[in-house]
């Protein structure tokens, strides 16, 4: 393993899979070609908030409606980055609806 100062970790965080895994195939290929090695993604657990809600407040408020919100994330390590490296992942393009940190 590299030493701390020499790696790069990405983190992506979004509420659909789909989009989070889209952004984290194009983080990779980005680095790959640009000659660093990569390490992920790495798959976190999902986190699931629920909420109940009344339908109504008057006449039918025993009628309760559930929502459930799930968090995707996903952590990619970028080993031995080179300048060029830096350099795309900063002028990448992301979809709208992925958060991402960099460290």
């Amino acid at each position: 393993m590299a030493s701390p100062a020499a790696r790069i970790r990405v983190k992506l965080k979004g509420y659909d899979a789909v989009v989070v895994d889209r952004s984290a195939r194009s983080i990779i290929e980005t680095a790959i070609s640009t000659g660093a090695k990569v390490a992920g993604p790495i798959p976190l657990p999902t986190k699931r908030r629920k909420t109940a809600v009344n339908r109504s407040t008057f006449i039918y408020k025993s009628s309760i409606e559930h929502f459930e919100i799930r968090a995707h994330k996903r952590i990619v390590d970028i080993i031995d980055p080179t300048p060029k490296t830096i350099d795309a992942l900063q002028h990448l393009q992301m979809p709208a609806g992925v958060g991402i940190e960099i460290q």
